[in-house]
């Protein structure tokens, strides 16, 4: 471990942020509001314009961010960050002028990762892979959680950093490790939705309103963060999307093939994928994943109703 770095005083870094959507702008913010020097820029930039109101400056085109110490990516897709990162004008286009790191925060492949990773190494640009755990009122709240992995001395350099983004952020190893990590997340993250649907409609067809039960559940030994949040949604019928069946079933593919070629049964994933499946059949795709609850509920003969109640999710600030 590098014990220099960690002893020492914070390095003063200038950041560029690239990608300022939902979770992407309130990250910077977070970071701006730390007062670090950041710099942001998006696609559109209309969507970049309301950080300038917390300290952020706004760049014309991505090459205004090549001088900087750190430049984080928070973008949509694999081909997004290969656009960013490689694309005409992109953040390692001109070999004169490049940020000596690179940490993206994207959802993206392993593989993905890797290139990416091998593109930045070909440049002497050191590469962080970290995905977070939450969304944009998570991070808000102060509750977004990080897992990294890359050279654990560029990880030293920029945990200040990472710390201001949430309540922390975990080293998991050399290489695109932090994206398996992120994968083995999101099977829980349905495992636990489906298993919360099961007993929420168990309780309810057997008399209990889901807040009463819910509420419960939450001041037991078995609430956690994720229960609570998912609370009002489950009470209140509100399934407004920040995560969708599509893209949990994704990450259910990606963590089969990861079971498979490192020969890991997974019984109680499998059994939660057919369900996720289903959700992604019916029409109600592109609501939340959390429709997992009402979906469970039509298969047991039972018609949900809104109980409109308020609930508290957990995060509030």
């Amino acid at each position: 471990m590098d014990t220099d770095s960690t002893a020492s005083e914070p390095e003063s870094l200038r950041v560029g942020w690239i990608g300022t959507g939902r979770m992407g702008a309130a990250m910077a913010s977070r970071l701006a509001r730390a007062d670090e020097d950041v710099t942001v820029w998006n696609r559109t930039r209309a969507k970049a314009e309301p950080l300038s109101e917390v300290g952020c400056a706004v760049a014309d085109t991505i090459a205004d961010l090549r001088g900087h110490d750190v430049v984080f990516t928070m973008v949509s897709t694999p081909a997004d960050l290969e656009q960013v990162l490689l694309g005409e004008g992109g953040l390692l286009a001109d070999p004169d002028h490049l940020p000596r790191i690179v940490i993206d925060c994207s959802t993206v492949s392993t593989e993905s990762s890797a290139a990416m990773r091998a593109a930045c190494t070909e440049r002497s640009v050191a590469f962080l892979a970290s995905p977070v755990s939450g969304n944009a009122k998570v991070v808000t709240a102060g509750g977004l959680s990080l897992v990294v992995s890359g050279p654990e001395k560029t990880y030293h350099r920029v945990a200040h950093l990472l710390a201001r983004l949430g309540k922390g952020a975990t080293y998991v190893g050399e290489g695109d490790v932090a994206r398996l990590a992120k994968i083995c997340h999101n099977l829980m993250l349905g495992v636990v939705t489906q298993c919360l649907s099961e007993i929420t409609v168990l309780a309810e067809k057997g008399g209990m309103p889901r807040a009463a039960f819910l509420a419960f559940l939450n001041d037991s030994v078995m609430g956690s963060v994720f229960t609570r949040y998912k609370s009002p949604a489950f009470v209140n019928l509100d399934f407004t999307p920040t995560f969708t069946p599509i893209l949990l079933r994704k990450d259910f593919d990606l963590g089969f093939d990861a079971a498979h070629a490192l020969d890991v049964p997974m019984p109680v994933a499998a059994a939660t994928a057919a369900a996720v499946q289903a959700s992604v059949s019916s029409d109600r795709a592109d609501e939340d994943f959390a429709v997992l609850l009402p979906l469970q509920a039509r298969n047991s003969g039972l018609t949900l109703d809104p109980e409109n109640v308020q609930v508290d999710d957990g995060l509030s600030e």
